[in-house]
């Protein structure tokens, strides 16, 4: 959640590293990360729904809801807690993304914070959604804004995951292991039910999880400012219907559409959008006082964002730094997660949360001092292209 990779257009992605290469030609030393890389291929092929299934649950289990902290911790109490769990997605290397199924495993699994996505329903819901189609990960195809709440939550949003290898559409078909759960072909696992591998609504992810702070990305759709104000003005409402404002942290890649958020739910804690941080990364230009947390990849594009410098100057400046994993193949590991711990990183948006619990509790690893100028130890294997034309974490 989280921007500079994510959130990047191409041309300013571009951009960006010519700046970032005049920066960096001073002949400081530069450092790489202490893990071998090895470059992610995903597939992004895309099926239709099967010809008949059986008539889905509307219902989601509440087996799991009490996992994890016992009482809701605001946005204040979260910045003096230490190191933080970010399940991203609810975990999406090791489970079925952003569905509730995924967020219960995720705060069993430790988790202090939920990750999600949120987009508008055709009839104007809140839905906890990545992509603008559900084509991804679901057994259906279209947009989301084209859509209804009904006709979302009908498809099987933990179609095509597989903990062999995510995203790929030609595994036998025994190894998509929760396939037909959502359908009621396939049984739910214990205190699951089919309705916990549907595509969840906003309010259906607050009140299955009281207690647990969210971290929400107004995704914008088609790349549009406008739709991704309107997402922001449904969500500040939603937001105070639920009685989240203080427990929760609102970003986008689009500054305007952090304003829009901002200006109309000034008491929510926001990060800032490309354009910012890409001021504040290269330039030096402050950042306005309201802005307390910046989300920010390993990488972009090659180049080292997350080090020791730039670490600390966020500190210096009372910014905590939340990195999100770009390379789910090298990145997303318990050593890699050490590794970004010891650049004193804050906390760590991860993808298999259960072996980030694990590297917080060993500690960090000790890295070598870098400029903040390093590259990739293999250019291509930090960022992907999508459909949109740019560079995001899945």
């Amino acid at each position: 959640m989280p921007h500079l990779s994510r959130r990047l257009g191409l041309s300013r992605l571009l951009f960006v590293l010519v700046l970032l290469a005049t920066a960096c030609s001073s002949g400081e030393t530069q450092s790489t990360p202490t893990t071998d890389p090895t470059a992610a291929t995903v597939a992004t092929t895309t099926a239709a729904p099967p010809p008949s299934t059986p008539s889905p649950s509307t219902t989601a289990a509440t087996t799991s809801a009490a996992v994890g902290p016992t009482t809701l911790a605001t946005i204040d109490e979260l910045l003096d807690a230490g190191i933080l769990n970010i399940a991203h997605a609810g975990g999406d290397q090791d489970y079925p993304h952003s569905t509730l199924y995924a967020y219960a495993q995720a705060a069993a699994a430790g988790a202090d914070v939920l990750e999600l996505d949120v987009q508008l329903s055709a009839d104007g819901v809140l839905m906890v959604q990545h992509d603008d189609t559900v084509d991804r990960t679901t057994n259906g195809t279209g947009k989301v804004a084209d859509l209804t709440v009904a006709e979302l939550q009908a498809l099987d949003a933990a179609y095509w995951f597989s903990s062999v290898c995510w995203r790929c559409d030609d595994l036998p078909e025994g190894e998509y292991e929760f396939r037909g759960v959502r359908t009621g072909e396939v049984e739910a696992p214990p205190g699951f039910s089919p309705g916990d591998f549907r595509i969840a609504t906003l309010a259906e992810l607050a009140e299955r999880f009281p207690n647990h702070p969210l971290d929400i990305e107004i995704k914008l759709p088609d790349g549009d400012t406008d739709k991704g104000i309107e997402v922001a003005e449904a969500l500040a409402a939603e937001l105070t219907r639920l009685d989240r404002l203080d427990s929760s942290v609102v970003v986008s890649f689009d500054d305007a559409v952090v304003d829009a958020f901002h200006a109309v739910a000034p008491e929510v804690d926001v990060s800032p959008g490309l354009d910012r941080l890409t001021e504040w990364f290269l330039n030096g230009t402050p950042l306005e006082p309201h802005f307390r947390i910046i989300q920010v990849p390993p990488f972009s594009s090659g180049f080292q964002v997350v080090s020791n410098a730039t670490v600390d100057l966020a500190h210096e400046q009372g910014l905590a730094v939340w990195v999100w994993p770009d390379a789910a193949s090298w990145q997303e590991t318990e050593a890699y997660y050490q590794q970004i711990l010891g650049y004193g990183a804050d906390a760590v948006l991860a993808g298999r949360p259960g072996q980030m619990t694990t590297a917080r509790e060993k500690g960090p690893f000790e890295v070598p001092q870098s400029s903040g100028c390093g590259t990739a130890p293999e250019p291509g294997s930090v960022t992907k292209t999508v459909a949109s034309g740019g560079a995001e974490r899945a």
